[in-house]
């Protein structure tokens, strides 16, 4: 069985970490995509399009309160987005995606590409060991329950 990592296309491993390219930015406005790099919140939004759903393209604060197409859900699933951050705020938290079981991928300064830690990898950070919780974006009337299926059939 294929899991949500080794299913992305191999452009999604090698991206960069670049803070200046976030959603909303003139760099992603001027260069959208992946290619020039990205932030955490760039990234995890293209792996979940990558899966057919739909987040929006809001800053961590911004998703974190967002009730209009993201819930709030007491465990993360696949394909969830997951935020962490040194205090209890979500402002200016970073944001990764759930993998499965206690895999999140995310892109960070301190590793500069993609990779995949568990809790305790964040937990020993500093500056996410406050885990926020786990968004879940919703399904669109397009069918993302299919795309809510391919991610547990890739777990």
């Amino acid at each position: 069985m294929e899991s949500i990592v080794t299913a992305l296309p191999a452009e999604f491993r090698t991206v960069r970490y670049d803070g200046s390219r976030f959603p909303g930015s003139a760099a992603v406005a001027a260069r959208p995509g992946l290619s020039a790099g990205a932030n955490c919140q760039l990234f995890a939004y293209a792996v979940l399009r990558h899966f057919g759903l739909t987040p929006p393209e809001l800053r961590s604060s911004e998703l974190w309160s967002d009730t209009a197409t993201t819930v709030h859900v007491p465990v993360a699933q696949p394909l969830d987005l997951v935020l962490f951050n040194a205090t209890a705020d979500a402002y200016g938290a970073h944001v990764g995606v759930h993998v499965g079981d206690d895999a999140i991928l995310h892109l960070c300064a301190e590793v500069g590409h993609p990779v995949v830690w568990g809790a305790a990898d964040f937990a020993a950070r500093e500056r996410y060991a406050v885990l926020l919780g786990a968004k879940r974006v919703q399904a669109s009337p397009s069918g993302s329950k299919q795309v809510r299926d391919r991610g547990a059939a890739l777990r």
